[in-house]
């Protein structure tokens, strides 16, 4: 069963339909992404699975059951607009938030030191936020997010701001709280990180659905698109191909773009042993980012997706 449910979630703003008829599901221990171009109703749609936002349509399972206001305390939020007390200190911000997820006061100090040191923040705790860096405050507004140790923690785009040093330092904790069965929602722009971390994505444009699944599984709906080759000797078979269009052509390597998928892959390694000696061949899948881009143009044709 999943852990978390939506079926034909709607939500409108007047009327703008900010998420239309939005389903699928999460299960339990995933990082699941949210994808989209700016615009695509992500933050709106987070915002209801957090509870802040009531769908106008539909519904959300938590677990199994209709999510409902109890269950945020089992709900963990980054927001993309930050919320911490700019006048309070950093430790002050952090009790207050975990004693309302219901935490005692000495139990919210512990973790908060604990978190401190293990996102390279000790000695922050008698700092004021307002005198934080951006980065040094999505830190504290993450620490605040996981205080209450929440089965479902989920990150309006978490590395807005920060330095590549501490894009690794959340990879690495993100990595981890996986691994012990946090189920993680993230959105991002970033096409890399998604890459690296998510198990499945919803890319969204238009406030609906346009790719969903695994991330293995939304690759194989896009096929093999790239052969890149590496060969002794000279590069004269590349002529000899025909009509084929050569993204990349280098002294010993080239990359050929594939519109008949693997047969054609085939046939121009076979073309190629006839002339030269191959030292690697290897068919290769569009990365997410292409998928993206693609996807986004599609169903957007009079906008670019950067």
């Amino acid at each position: 069963m999943a852990f978390l449910e939506l079926e034909h979630v709607s939500k409108w703003y007047g009327t703008y339909r900010a998420n239309d008829d939005i389903t699928f599901g999460v299960e339990p221990g995933r990082l699941f992404g949210v994808l989209g171009p700016n615009g695509a109703g992500k933050t709106t749609l987070l915002r209801m699975i957090t509870r802040i936002l009531l769908p106008d349509q539909g519904r959300i399972l938590f677990n199994g059951e209709p999510l409902r206001i109890e269950h945020q305390q089992r709900i963990g939020y980054v927001p993309e607009e930050r919320g911490l007390y700019k006048n309070l200190t950093v430790l002050d911000n952090l009790q207050y938030f975990a004693q309302l997820k219901g935490l005692s006061a000495p139990t919210a100090r512990e973790r908060a030191h604990w978190w401190l040191q293990r996102m390279d923040a000790r000695g922050w705790e008698k700092k004021k936020v307002r005198e934080l860096s951006k980065g040094m405050s999505q830190k504290v507004q993450f620490i605040a997010s996981v205080l209450h140790q929440p089965p479902l923690l989920v990150l309006d785009e978490p590395f807005s701001g920060l330095d590549p040093l501490n894009v690794e330092v959340f990879l690495d904790v993100i990595a981890e709280l996986r691994s012990s069965g946090t189920t993680i929602l993230f959105s991002t722009h970033v096409m890399e990180q998604v890459e690296q971390l998510c198990d499945d994505i919803v890319l969204i444009n238009r406030g609906r659905i346009v790719e969903y699944g695994s991330l293995r599984q939304v690759k194989a709906r896009y096929g093999i698109r790239r052969l890149e080759l590496e060969f002794d000797g000279d590069d004269s078979f590349l002529d000899r191909l025909g009509a084929v269009t050569i993204l990349e052509r280098r002294d010993h390597s080239a990359a050929i773009e594939l519109s008949g998928g693997l047969p054609q892959a085939q046939h121009i390694i076979a073309e190629a042993l006839q002339h030269t000696t191959l030292r690697r061949a290897e068919c290769v899948e569009p990365t997410l980012r292409e998928i993206f881009i693609e996807t986004v143009r599609r169903t957007q044709p009079q906008e670019i997706a950067a």
